[in-house]
């Protein structure tokens, strides 16, 4: 074992990066997922949201959908950056997620499977830190762009030698 091995600090997926680590077009992928009814209980259990056109089969199809229409939000999680090795690699420099947005751009119903990822688009270097903007996106088992949104990092530069 290495002189000064600490194995709650040394145990990680991979050395951590710094903001001037990265570079644009970066993708990062989160696993997929599908979105089965009991998804669909857990979030109406977490959210509040009673909705019937999120719970009610019969109720969805009166309405012209195939079946239960997921929550806005229930996708909009699917991009969270913890699910996938993001925050392994940042464990050291990320400060804060600053902000997280989303378009929702075709529906998505249980049953269905779910492909998000995140993307390097912008990066704004501070003088002791740096924003990074990511695109993020959610395709269907079809290839078909059910969310596209952006979240905004704030990560440390590389501390000075």
């Amino acid at each position: 074992m290495p002189t000064g091995f600490d194995a709650a600090r040394d145990h990680r997926f991979a050395p951590t990066r710094w903001f001037e680590d990265f570079g644009l077009g970066e993708r990062f992928y989160i696993p997929s997922r599908t979105q089965t009814d009991a998804l669909f209980a857990a979030f109406q259990l977490a959210s509040g949201d009673n909705d019937p056109i999120h719970y009610d089969v019969e109720y969805c199809r009166r309405r012209g959908h195939p079946g239960m229409l997921a929550h806005g939000m229930q996708v909009m999680i699917q991009t969270a950056a913890g699910a996938g090795v993001f925050p392994q690699l940042v464990a050291d420099s990320l400060v804060a997620l600053l902000e997280c947005s989303a378009t929702l751009v075709a529906p998505v119903y249980s049953g269905d499977t779910l492909y998000p990822s995140l993307e390097i688009v912008e990066l704004v270097a501070q003088r002791t830190t740096g924003v990074m903007v990511m695109r993020a996106t959610v395709h269907n088992q079809n290839n078909v762009l059910v969310l596209e949104g952006r979240q905004r990092y704030l990560l440390r530069k590389r501390p000075a030698p």
